[in-house]
């Protein structure tokens, strides 16, 4: 009788070894540049009394610089300083923002308006935590972001390109700047998400839009879009 044991060989795969992020080579990591975004623009907590129209948008543009941790690439902090311009439409409406009282959205339907729009903008600096999947090469793979923005008002106007007006003339562009009612410092909230080059953002104001007693309160700016960076 053979008696005997019987061996059976066990392919053992090797243990991945863990990615040293401290010795990654950032030589080829998106230099500090430009982040552009454009996006739908819209006020959260506005009354119903207020008659927007079309596609509100907004378009920032900045000028950001890039601090990866040195133990590990795939957080970094952003920051820079930029413009942000948010204009919003109306149909059948004419706003008062030179009445140093309150502004005023007057209902309108003599006036005949090709586009009626308020535009608000910004001087803004806004800081970001970044992680990325892909630290070595910050045009691939994915990513994202969180962080907050403040701005300090630089302009406020409504513009009006008249058709007809009540005394039958037309053609021209109507034009108020004043920024008294307008709350004069804005923080936000910001956020992106994305793979590569492009990704989406939102941004949810913290302050109010108009200063307290001088417009509709608990109106906050909110946009949503695409970014264009490689940070």
């Amino acid at each position: 009788m053979l008696t005997g044991t019987i061996v059976v060989a066990q392919n053992n795969p090797e243990p991945k070894k863990k990615t040293d992020w401290s010795k990654v080579d950032l030589g080829k990591r998106s230099a500090d540049h430009f982040m552009i975004q454009f996006g739908y623009n819209g006020w959260a907590g506005a009354p119903d009394s207020i008659n927007n129209k079309g596609f509100s948008r907004t378009f920032n543009v900045y000028l950001m610089f890039d601090f990866p941790f040195k133990t590990n690439p795939r957080l970094s902090v952003g920051i820079g300083p930029g413009i942000g311009s948010d204009n919003m439409y109306f149909d059948e409406t004419t706003i008062t923002i030179n009445n140093r009282r309150n502004i005023e959205f007057n209902r309108d339907t003599i006036t005949q308006y090709k586009k009626y729009k308020l535009n608000t903008t910004y001087l803004e600096v806004p800081v970001e935590l970044r992680w990325s999947a892909n630290p070595a090469n910050m045009n691939k793979g994915f990513k994202f972001a969180i962080g907050a923005k403040v701005g300090t008002l630089l302009d406020a106007k409504t513009k009006g390109k008249v058709d007809l007006d009540a005394d039958g003339n037309g053609g021209y562009i109507e034009k108020i700047k004043a920024k008294q009612v307008f709350n004069g410092t804005r923080l936000a909230a910001i956020a992106r998400v994305g793979y590569g080059n492009l990704t989406v953002f939102g941004t949810y104001a913290i302050t109010e839009f108009f200063k307290e007693g001088q417009g509709p309160q608990g109106m906050r700016p909110f946009s949503i879009g695409l970014t264009l960076s490689g940070l």
